[in-house]
């Protein structure tokens, strides 16, 4: 319990500080950094070593997922994806019948580490650059940090009726629902402290929104990453963050709520 209140004592001041004060290039390293981690840790998880190749192109793609998105040359996805792809199943077809061989499911893991998740996640960076994205950027961790803490203390004062045992034994149904809560209060909180400072007004309507709607994909993410580690036979992804695991464990939530967040703000107005 020390080590994960350090964490977050010193962590969280850190990454407030990159997020949203220094320079947008320094949130573009710290989202290559944060992919190129989760990238590593997710294939570790599902294909383990035997799928060594495969795991080090996932991680130079995912990094260069973000260096496009931070550096404007997103017109770069399409062919860059396209080669990815081509260079996993090159592989898998030389090295088919072989000591060295992957599986199709290892394949189809590499190619959501290194696309699918980095482009989720990296949202975060997007709602950097946008206008006042210095503010924005805090709303996914404002509702997903919100909704872990109420959903986690529900639970445990209210918790009765399993949400899914299957995969994730201790989540209930009442914290869940507690869960919601804690993304609406994290959303009111935010825009009653970061809004005035950064000059931002959001109507209680759009507060709602995206404090439930972020809630319910927070807690999907969270089950999501959590269905993984089940099958993969693992209690969390890594150990990069004494008391809260890897990447993965802290920022599933992130990872799903992130996107939509960035559909609002960028399209929704």
């Amino acid at each position: 319990m020390k080590s994960r209140i350090l964490v977050a004592v010193v962590g969280l001041p850190l990454l407030l500080l990159i997020l949203v004060w220094a320079p947008s290039w320094a949130t573009m390293l710290l989202m290559m950094a944060l992919c190129a981690v989760g990238v590593y840790e997710l294939m570790h998880a599902v294909a383990g070593e035997r799928a060594y190749l495969p795991m080090v192109l996932s991680i130079a793609m995912g990094i260069s997922v973000c260096a496009m998105i931070g550096t404007g040359r997103e017109g770069l996805f399409l062919p860059y994806a396209f080669g990815f792809v081509t260079l996993l199943f090159l592989f898998a077809i030389v090295h088919y019948g072989k000591e060295s061989a992957v599986r199709f499911s290892d394949l189809t893991a590499a190619v959501f580490a290194g696309l699918v998740f980095p482009l989720m996640l990296s949202c975060l960076l997007r709602l950097r650059l946008l206008d006042q994205g210095a503010a924005f950027v805090l709303v996914p961790l404002a509702v997903s940090f919100g909704t872990d803490t109420f959903a986690l203390f529900a639970g445990m004062l209210f918790g009765k009726h399993k949400l899914a045992p299957a995969v994730s034994p201790k989540k209930t149904v009442e914290g869940a629902v507690g869960g919601l809560l804690g993304g609406v209060i994290g959303m009111l909180l935010f825009v009653w402290i970061a809004g005035p400072l950064a000059g931002i007004s959001l109507s209680y309507a759009l507060i709602l929104i995206l404090g439930l709607a972020g809630s319910v994909l927070g807690q999907i993410g969270d089950l999501a990453f959590s269905a993984i580690k089940r099958e993969s036979g693992i209690k969390d992804y890594g150990k990069l963050l004494p008391g809260h695991g890897g990447v993965l464990d802290r920022f599933d939530s992130v990872t799903f709520v992130a996107p939509f967040v960035w559909l609002i703000f960028a399209f929704g107005s």
